[in-house]
């Protein structure tokens, strides 16, 4: 008797998921993540990062936060939001480099279905041999939020993942 009701509230739910717009289908994702890689480039010796996460949640944090409305898709609001993302970017993530507080530039972001991608980069990295991440992007949202981490230093991957309250990693290459 369990698992017919338990068939139903299933078919009930997925036949409500089909008939729903999309963008409310996005609003109930199960999951709260985001996906850090930072890969150095040999030529130029400068640090690439990217930042990917769900379009919605940044749209909200960033509402939250600047008190303003925020859609990461309108064209006509791109200085805004590069402003915005900027800002709470490098609010919530930073990166020391053998002990030593690195700048991060911004490059700018795109956006992409569901998700944002958010471009940085440290010019003149140099050699890495250990470095450290600061990283609670997303975590002033949800307490749920998960940030994986991935770094490449020539050509050696390495990984991690940051549970709340968790936000600090090292990697030494």
């Amino acid at each position: 008797m369990e698992k017919t009701v338990q068939k139903y509230l299933l078919v009930i739910f997925a036949t409500v998921c089909l008939f729903l717009p999309a963008r409310s289908v996005y609003a109930f994702h199960p999951f709260y993540v985001s996906v850090t890689e930072m890969s150095l480039n040999a030529k130029t010796k400068s640090l690439e990062i990217s930042c990917k996460m769900f379009a919605e949640d940044v749209e909200d944090v960033l509402k939250q936060n600047y008190k303003t409305p925020v859609d990461l898709g309108d064209n006509k609001s791109q200085a805004l939001n590069n402003k915005l993302i900027k800002d709470y970017i490098l609010k919530h993530l930073s990166i020391n480099i053998a002990s030593a507080p690195a700048t991060l530039n911004f490059i700018g972001y795109e956006k992409e279905r569901e998700s944002v991608y958010c471009y940085f980069e440290i010019p003149n990295a140099g050699d890495i041999k250990k470095i450290t991440i600061n990283n609670n992007i997303l975590q002033d949202y949800k307490q749920e939020q998960i940030n994986i981490m991935h770094v490449i230093v020539n050509g050696n991957r390495k990984s991690t993942k940051l549970d709340y309250p968790a936000s600090q990693a090292s990697f030494s290459f």
